[in-house]
């Protein structure tokens, strides 16, 4: 048996409220679907199906990671028409989230899990399937103090795609 999984960033309560405000907001602007408040979050790396001994390894190599807290500052909007998504992400990437990324993609290759081979740009999907391009917009800058991460599972339903956390590791 296999499961869909991906590493990524898992916003709390408050944080997602804010988040979902935001899509909401420029939701309103643009034709296209808001993503669900639920499955809001910042992919590290993609894995794919996994069967049971990727995962342990998987696990095992978030487990070893080390990595300091970090604050990630979410001040703009941009727009990707090949898949028509609009998203929210940082015009400073903190160099902790990129050495988190970097980490897990090393002990990943050495588990023999293959990755995509393009640089990390971390981005929060806010809508999918947008007809155009928002006008520009000045957003609110959103501060999120990432203190964990999680190993996600993507799970298709009648309702679409859900994503439920399987487990997580503290920073720091």
């Amino acid at each position: 048996m296999t499961q869909r999984l991906f590493f990524a960033l898992w916003p709390d309560d408050a944080l997602r409220r804010r988040l979902a405000g935001l899509a909401e907001d420029v939701g309103s602007r643009v034709t296209g679907r808001i993503v669900a408040a639920d499955n809001l979050h910042i992919t590290l790396v993609f894995l794919g199906a996994l069967n049971s001994a990727h995962r342990q390894c998987a696990e095992e190599v978030a487990a070893a990671i080390r990595c300091e807290q970090f604050t990630l500052t979410l001040d703009r909007v941009g727009y990707w028409s090949t898949p028509r998504i609009l998203w929210a992400g940082s015009m400073q990437i903190p160099e902790a989230l990129q050495s988190l990324v970097d980490g897990l993609q090393t002990g990943l290759a050495s588990c023999g899990i293959p990755l995509e081979n393009r640089p990390y740009q971390p981005h929060l999907t806010l809508m999918r399937k947008v007809g155009r391009r928002p006008a520009a917009a000045a957003i609110d800058p959103i501060s999120w103090s990432v203190e964990r991460f999680c190993l996600v599972e993507s799970v298709s339903g009648s309702n679409g795609v859900s994503y439920r956390v399987v487990a997580s590791w503290r920073l720091g």
